[in-house]
């Protein structure tokens, strides 16, 4: 149960480092917080955060990739600045 937590939240860590330069070439920036109870904790920074799309982006756009690759997620979290 454990290994499985850590591989999961290992493939989340590689999957966000994927998606952080488009998100910089916008200004923005993710940053994992943890992975629990199946589901993932982040926070969104700079113009991410500030957003006016960023729920809907949490909701359709990352979600849906996240979940592609790990099933097990049920939700994502933007943890407050």
């Amino acid at each position: 149960m454990k290994d499985e937590k850590i591989q999961i939240e290992n493939k989340i860590k590689e999957m966000i480092e994927n998606i952080r330069p488009y998100l910089n070439m916008d200004g923005g920036d993710i940053e994992f917080v943890k992975y629990e109870d199946n589901y993932l904790y982040i926070k969104l920074n700079s113009h991410c955060n500030e957003c006016l799309m960023k729920d809907n982006e949490i909701d359709y756009g990352l979600l849906s990739m996240f979940q592609e690759e790990i099933p097990e997620i049920k939700g994502i979290i933007n943890v407050p600045l």
